[in-house]
């Protein structure tokens, strides 16, 4: 089982793929795990927080300029990034509408799963993921209002209780068990979470994909390269800012994903809710890749151990064991 945990953690971006494939190939089979995408999330995010310890969080607390820094590049990064690409590429109306919904959507909570394959700062990115999330119900509307020229009435509590369900009370539920059975955890749970967590992804995947089946193979290319394109950007100015803030290796991982992987989930909801089905399309797409190519770039990172800068990167990576 340790072996194939570790073969699973090295081939995640290809097992990703082949989940959107079977998504594709079997539809309707697939499309109704799209429905149970919380309680997989909530399952992996309680394997995550196994993997945590309260000092991890200690130290994110102690280190408020990289969840400043973080929040801001989510909230500027893509939703500017999300206006330039759809006028770039022509987009108009609902095409347009559905970017700059994904833009402005808060941190995608597989962006934690992500990380912490990745060998990122998990504490940093599951701190992220909430707060953006808690500040979505204000920044949200403002942006697309801003962008688009279009107003959301989206509901606060919500979203509150969507990041409270889904990521906070199973990580801090992880957390509890880590604490209190920290050497049973430790000896006999701590070696096989890759494949909890590869598993876990790639079954949402194909869920997804397989409800939005239609969508994917008749979309343009057009709005297809506008999302892959976004998604590209937005991880790699995601790390280039948290790089020029002179973060650690882990953390600028972790701010890269963070910035580059979107709720999408949400985005696809709000726009079908507002506006029509054609809005949500973008983030159906987005679904689909911004999962392979978060695997993709885990993989690559996965190799490439986190090197301590300082004796603060160190103590922050020492946990983030697979």
């Amino acid at each position: 089982m340790r072996t194939v945990a570790e073969l699973a953690g090295k081939w995640f971006a290809v097992l990703v793929v082949l989940g959107g494939v079977a998504g594709l190939l079997a539809p309707t089979a697939l499309a109704p795990i799209a429905d149970q995408t919380p309680l997989f999330l909530g399952i992996i995010m309680f394997g995550m927080g196994l993997t945590l310890r309260g000092s991890d969080f200690g130290l994110v607390v102690r280190r408020p300029w990289a969840v400043l820094l973080g929040v801001v590049a989510q909230f500027t990064v893509m939703p500017l990034l999300a206006w330039g690409i759809g006028h770039l590429f022509g987009l108009e109306g609902e095409a347009m509408i559905g970017m700059i919904l994904v833009g402005a959507a808060p941190g995608g909570t597989a962006s934690n799963v992500i990380v912490y394959l990745a060998k990122g700062d998990t504490a940093l990115s599951v701190t992220l993921t909430s707060v953006s999330t808690l500040l979505a119900p204000l920044l949200t509307p403002a942006l697309v209002l801003w962008l688009a020229g279009s107003q959301l009435d989206v509901t606060y509590g919500a979203l509150v209780t969507s990041i409270v369900q889904i990521v906070l009370f199973p990580v801090l539920a992880g957390l509890l068990v880590r604490a209190f059975a920290g050497g049973l955890v430790e000896r006999y749970m701590l070696p096989y979470l890759p494949l909890v967590s590869v598993l876990g992804i790639v079954v949402v995947v194909a869920g997804i994909v397989a409800a939005n089946a239609d969508a994917v193979l008749s979309t343009g290319i057009l709005v297809a390269l506008a999302v892959i394109l976004h998604n590209g950007l937005g991880l790699l100015l995601g790390y280039g800012v948290a790089t020029a803030a002179r973060l650690d290796e882990a953390a600028r991982r972790a701010v890269s994903v963070e910035v580059g992987m979107q709720n999408s989930g949400l985005a696809a909801s709000l726009a079908t809710t507002y506006f029509t089905p054609a809005a949500a399309l973008p983030a159906a797409l987005f679904s689909v890749w911004h999962n392979v190519s978060g695997s993709a770039l885990a993989s690559f990172w996965a190799r490439r151990p986190v090197v301590a800068d300082d004796r603060r990167a160190a103590e922050g990576a020492s946990t983030l064991q697979p």
